[in-house]
């Protein structure tokens, strides 16, 4: 049965559908990975990153391909598919060109005699289970340090994304990768614990719910194998009294509806100091309705589809339970049962014990408190099971670095909404992960850090 599945979100139209793997070719996948490794390991490093820089190459010359396939697929307006193809060759370039200086023996300074080095080294097949959200991107920052650094990559995609998982293999083997090296997977749930279990398999990388992240960590744990997490967020933004209000709204629309809304680091929670409470509201629920979702092929839309009808659904549902419980809808409503479509929704007097409060809002949909002080804001911020990243508004740039250094968060952005960029590392705390990724964090997480003592040979010992 075909479980893989192209539906065009602004249209429900079934485009293409590909099949599962069979137990006898995972089978396969796990033989050539390692075999592949075999060798991968121990090719020049600059014959590896020659291959990224390719890649690179690659995605610029097909810009507008790729970004049509993320249209396609996941709703995604043209605008932002081109920069997230563009942001994905960077992450290429980036560990293309920065692998010797990552990968270069570390000389120790030690107490005893000789030499002390630490050697970083590949440990061998590793599995990504990659989100729908950003297909390219995801992607990228997992195989990008991975492949690079000597190891071989089986990469599951979601499967409403078929034809960009297909685009990414087919462009990193015309870019040079060898066989084996980098593979994409059409397999199952259960499938991907055998291969997580598999003795074969050293690690696993996963970007989805808390709870894939659970399962995946169970079997991984079980089996001693090494795991990176990204588990997600309801990232809070907050604007203190002093804070440039025409910025903020600004930032707050921007940070809310990119990617309509379905990114991990998207802005969600919008803590706004008593002081300027009403303003900023009257502001940004104005703007937020000024954006109404459209046609994703069209060059000028800047809010599209949510990826599928259920995730519309599902959203839905969030509202109308916090609407229930007292929540008002200062902007927006709920949209109709036809579609993926969701209008820019603000929320405001959204109370603890609703899935509005502790859930993340993947969609348009922002919720609005307010906080009497800054130290309350930051209360409000960390009363969540989430930790990924964060904004502070304020002119007063002492105070926000004192706030930043308050917030349970991985990444603290002071008068920005989060921003992702190839040597910026990114992960969270919390229910929001375990592990960094990019930047020379990400190049780690699956390396052995071989120490490699040399004592000061003994006193009449031949040279």
């Amino acid at each position: 049965m075909s479980i893989y599945q192209t539906v065009n979100p602004a249209t429900g139209e079934s485009v293409a559908s590909f099949p599962a793997l069979s137990d006898n070719e995972v089978e396969g996948v796990l033989s050539q990975s390692t075999e592949a490794y075999a060798s991968w390991r121990k090719a020049p490093l600059k014959d590896r990153a020659a291959v990224l820089k390719r890649a690179a190459e690659l995605h610029r010359e097909r810009a507008d391909e790729l970004a049509a396939l993320l249209t396609l697929e996941v709703g995604k307006p043209l605008a932002e598919a081109r920069g997230e193809v563009a942001l994905v060759a960077n992450i290429y370039e980036y560990y293309a060109d920065h692998a010797e200086e990552f990968l270069d023996d570390e000389q120790l300074s030690i107490a005893g005699p000789g030499e002390a080095i630490v050697r970083t080294e590949p440990i061998g097949p590793i599995v990504g289970v990659m989100p729908w959200n950003f297909p390219y991107y995801q992607v990228a920052r997992f195989a990008a340090p991975n492949v690079v650094l000597g190891n071989t990559v089986i990469v599951k995609h979601s499967r409403n994304c078929p034809q960009s998982a297909l685009a990414i293999e087919s462009i990193l083997k015309e870019a040079g990768v060898p066989a084996g090296v980098y593979i994409n997977a059409f397999a199952t749930s259960g499938q991907i614990a055998t291969m997580v279990a598999d003795p074969r398999v050293r690690g696993v990388s996963l970007t989805g719910s808390e709870k894939a992240g659970s399962a995946v960590a169970e079997v991984a744990g079980r089996h001693m194998k090494k795991f990176v997490l990204e588990l997600g967020g309801s990232d809070p933004f907050i604007v203190l009294a002093d804070a440039d209000l025409d910025r903020a709204v600004s930032d707050a629309v921007a940070g809310r509806l990119y990617n309509a809304g379905q990114a991990c680091t998207a802005s969600k929670r919008f803590i706004v100091e008593d002081a300027v409470y009403d303003e900023f509201l009257s502001r940004f629920a104005e703007a937020m309705e000024a954006v109404q979702p459209n046609d994703p092929t069209d060059s000028g839309t800047k809010l599209g589809p949510l990826a599928s009808r259920a995730a519309a659904e599902e959203l839905a549902e969030i509202v109308d339970d916090a609407i229930l419980h007292g929540a008002t809808a200062v902007a927006g409503s709920t949209p109709g049962r036809e579609g993926a479509f969701f209008p820019p929704t603000v929320l405001t007097g959204v109370v603890p014990g609703t899935r509005a409060y502790s859930e993340e809002l993947f969609g348009p949909v922002a919720v609005v408190h307010r906080a009497a002080s800054a130290s309350d804001a930051v209360e409000i911020a960390n009363d969540s099971a989430y930790g990924l990243a964060a904004s502070v508004y304020t002119t007063d740039e002492a105070a926000a670095r004192e706030i930043a250094a308050q917030l349970e968060a991985g990444m603290v952005w002071i008068n920005s909404v989060s921003r992702s960029a190839p040597d910026l590392p990114f992960g969270g705390v919390k229910l929001s992960g375990v592990g960094r990724e990019l930047s020379r964090f990400g190049i780690n997480e699956f390396a052995n850090k071989k120490l490699v003592r040399i004592p000061k040979p003994s006193a009449g010992a031949s040279a």
